[in-house]
């Protein structure tokens, strides 16, 4: 296949995926993938055959999120790393603004996929090769504060964030770190009242409505009982709520070893 066909088939992978024809790109992706087996390594490759690689691959990232593929997604990923090292080299690619957004969108993306796996340690890694430019993206920037927000238990911030993502191909991330952190936050609930109003439950939970509310709790928290309008929460096997611990003999006991301490000195 000639250069100038290939870059013909990369037009139609992006207009494949515009059209939402998932199983045509793969197809197509494939092609591209099998002419890429020809390419130099190193620096012996090519401008044009730079440009078409990193169009396929990063078409292929994009397919794997709307297939809902993460294994795929991490293939894809992977195999487009080292010729995002080879374009940093290449003057063109760098003073060309739509590569450097597209490629600003797959780091991000990438970002979203490392939050979701709780992989902080490859996260934080990947932030010290972005330049301060690409960190300051929306594509990036997005998932920087994020973690931030993780990190210091915002979680009514990352489910705020949920609607404002900056590209549609971001929510299927944000659906996955949204469960994690109504989960976690269901666990803050279950241990902190021993009863709140199903209004209140959903408000905190961020869900639009008693259904939805509802719905979760039959998936994962089948031990919460409604009554009437009112959800009851059930300890945690061989936990404890917070009511259970004996606050006012904590308190009595420590002013009790500090006036002892006091009288010794």
């Amino acid at each position: 296949m000639s250069m100038e066909k290939a870059n013909k088939v990369v037009t139609q992978l992006a207009d494949t995926f515009k059209a939402g024809d998932v199983a045509g790109g793969k197809s197509i992706l494939s092609e591209l993938k099998i002419l890429m087996l020809d390419f130099p390594i190193g620096i012996e490759i090519s401008s044009t055959q730079l440009s078409i690689a990193i169009s396929a691959l990063e078409m292929g990232v994009l397919f794997s999120v709307v297939d809902q593929d993460l294994d795929a997604f991490a293939r894809s990923l992977s195999q487009l790393k080292p010729y995002y090292q080879l374009s940093a080299e290449a003057a063109t690619t760098r003073k060309d603004n739509s590569k450097k957004n597209k490629k600003c969108h797959i780091l991000g993306l990438n970002l979203m996929y490392l939050l979701v796996e709780n992989n902080l340690s490859e996260f934080h890694a990947e932030l010290e090769l972005l330049d301060s430019e690409e960190a300051c993206t929306r594509y990036v920037s997005f998932p920087i504060n994020l973690e931030r927000q993780l990190t210091v238990g915002s979680y009514d911030e990352v489910l705020k964030a949920g609607a404002h993502v900056p590209d549609p191909s971001y929510s299927f991330f944000m659906e996955n770190l949204l469960q994690t952190v109504r989960d976690s936050i269901a666990d803050c609930l279950e241990v902190s009242y021993k009863t709140m109003t199903m209004m209140d439950a959903v408000g905190i939970m961020k869900f639009d409505s008693r259904e939805e509310l509802v719905g979760y709790m039959a998936e994962y928290r089948d031990d919460w009982i409604v009554e009437g309008d009112g959800l009851c929460f059930q300890p945690p096997e061989g936990g404890s709520k917070a009511s259970d611990i004996p606050s006012m003999k904590l308190i009595a006991q420590s002013l009790s070893y500090a006036t002892e301490l006091e009288r010794i000195v």
